[in-house]
């Protein structure tokens, strides 16, 4: 079904369905932000008109693609993965010149968003993300008679769906929002983040690819380019979207949330948005192991340049011996970290702005700075900063996400000041504390203030690293999602595009397959209470 290293040509255009539209809305093209020059081919901006175009198609393979057998979906997720693999080496180069990423990391990456597809063809061939339940009728129950009701999930619709700048792959348009809205049966139109137009044209026409292959309906999928909020903001106020999935910043989520919340029919949108990962460092770990522990935080803050929404930007320590081995620790791995390509020059200036910001703070100390390459186009340099307690307290802005490789060492005085910083503080995608046994009494107390902020809580480990499995959380409270009750990574991922139904006293010729008392499916069901295969 596939055909290995065939190279693909780009074009340029937007993928609407089984059609090739060259926007007219202005263009743009891809930069190298290893030398800053620019790539071929530029891409057409789409507007109101193709957004339109694409919603429609949607809409109307919804009603097909909704009623599509598990097999046959799955089947799909599995070719997306192997034509995406088919690319090769084209994908993989064409990943590195538009992001600056070393090719390890994106052959990672490829292997990641290939593997959830695969996971979530596993899920859907599985069925218990159907949801199933069956209350049986009871006619001589007194006082009443119960009705017979069944319930199970269906797909909400079309879903529009935001590449990252960051994952040019796993959270792009093949990414998890994609894999996990297709999983369900909802339709996909994305919009590819523009600092990597031509990977997000080769994975599109890898996607179109299994969508011709399977016979699926043309609008099953289409990929739109657009800079700035409007084709965005089109997207998700379109009447056709049911739901959105969205990785990026705090600004541009909350943007969207607001355009969906103004809709006649609002609807959701699961926005992964702003993150600082506090860590912990409790006595008796520091006392064991403060050298070590500095140098896995530095390896974790400077991994991918700092631009991972897990990176960890805060450390809280205890004042003192053990606080200044620990950070001599840093600081000396630091400094040995070379200058490297950062995504964008836009995410390079807002580093900047955010490094100087901390630089210039009176009660903030910079006790170490990596390497300073002037050949890279849009280099990071790593930094590591210091304050206290009391001055973290003071001032909120220390709280706040730099994104890129920079992080800030809090040394608090004691753990009565450590409670009202964790009090303080806004919901994130993680939280880790370390600790050795000594340390168990305060770090269970950790771990109960811990699991109301974060959405997943590391135990002597660090953020940096997202394992893709059944159960992994990969969201958390406000703002780091705009949905706290749900994951954008792990299989939970689908719940984010369904929503359940419950069928009463529906004669059973008319019953959908998942609820038949035959169960012709052979699905794990709640049964009068009962979880089996029944």
């Amino acid at each position: 079904m596939t055909v290995a290293n065939e190279t693909v040509r780009l074009t340029g255009n937007l993928i609407i369905g089984s059609e090739e539209i060259r926007g007219d809305q202005g263009e743009f093209a891809a930069v190298d932000p290893r030398t800053g020059d620019t790539l071929e081919p530029s891409y057409g901006l789409g507007g109101a008109a193709e957004v339109e175009r694409a919603a429609v198609l949607a809409s109307e393979a919804f009603a097909t693609y909704r009623q599509t057998d598990s097999e046959t979906r799955a089947a799909f997720l599995d070719t997306i993965a192997e034509q995406i693999e088919a690319l090769g080496d084209q994908l993989i180069d064409r990943v590195q010149a538009e992001s600056g990423l070393p090719r390890a990391r994106v052959e990672s990456e490829r292997a990641r968003t290939t593997n959830q597809l695969r996971l979530f063809a596993a899920v859907v061939r599985e069925g218990s993300w159907r949801r199933v339940r069956v209350d049986p009728a009871q006619p001589d129950r007194a006082p009443l008679p119960r009705p017979d009701i069944r319930q199970r999930s269906i797909p909400l619709g079309p879903v529009a769906v935001f590449g990252a700048s960051n994952f040019p792959l796993a959270f792009s348009v093949a990414g998890g929002d994609t894999a996990s809205a297709l999983a369900a049966g909802c339709p996909v139109v994305v919009k590819a983040h523009e600092a990597h137009p031509g990977t997000s044209e080769l994975v599109g026409r890898a996607i179109r690819a299994a969508v011709s292959a399977h016979d699926l309906p043309e609008g099953t999928f289409s990929l739109l380019y657009g800079t700035g909020p409007g084709l965005g903001t089109a997207l998700v106020t379109d009447p056709r979207i049911k739901a959105v999935g969205f990785t990026g910043s705090r600004s541009a989520g909350l943007a969207l949330v607001a355009a969906a919340a103004g809709r006649p029919e609002p609807i959701p949108v699961y926005a992964e948005m702003s993150s600082v990962n506090p860590v912990f460092l409790l006595p008796g770990a520091l006392r064991e192991r403060a050298g070590d522990i500095g140098r896995g935080y530095v390896a974790s803050v400077t991994t991918g340049v700092g631009q991972l929404c897990t990176s960890p930007g805060l450390v809280f320590v205890h004042d003192g011996p053990d606080a200044d081995t620990f950070v001599a620790a840093a600081a000396e791995a630091l400094e040995q970290v070379p200058a490297a390509p950062m995504l964008t020059q836009g995410i390079r200036d807002g580093y900047d702005q955010g490094v100087q910001a901390l630089a210039g703070h009176d009660q903030v100390a910079q006790v170490a700075a990596g390497g300073v390459d002037d050949s890279i186009a849009c280099g990071g340099q790593a930094r590591l900063f210091t304050t206290t307690g009391a001055a973290f307290l003071a001032d909120r802005s220390l709280s706040q996400e730099v994104f890129g490789a920079a992080s800030l060492v809090v040394r608090v005085r004691d753990d009565a000041e450590l409670d009202q910083i964790i009090d303080a503080l806004e919901g994130q995608l993680t939280a880790a504390v370390h600790a050795s046994p000594d340390d168990y009494d305060r770090a269970r107390e950790l771990l109960a203030a811990l699991e109301l902020k974060a959405g997943r809580v590391l135990f002597n480990g660090w953020p940096t690293g997202v394992e893709v499995g059944h159960a992994m959380v990969h969201g958390g409270p406000f703002p780091a999602t705009s949905a706290p009750a749900t994951t954008s990574v792990g299989t939970r991922a689908i719940e984010r595009f369904l929503r359940p139904v419950a069928y009463q006293d529906v004669p059973a010729d008319l019953q959908p397959a998942e609820v038949r008392d035959d169960n012709p499916l052979d699905l794990w069901r709640r049964v009068d209470g009962q979880l089996g295969r029944h």
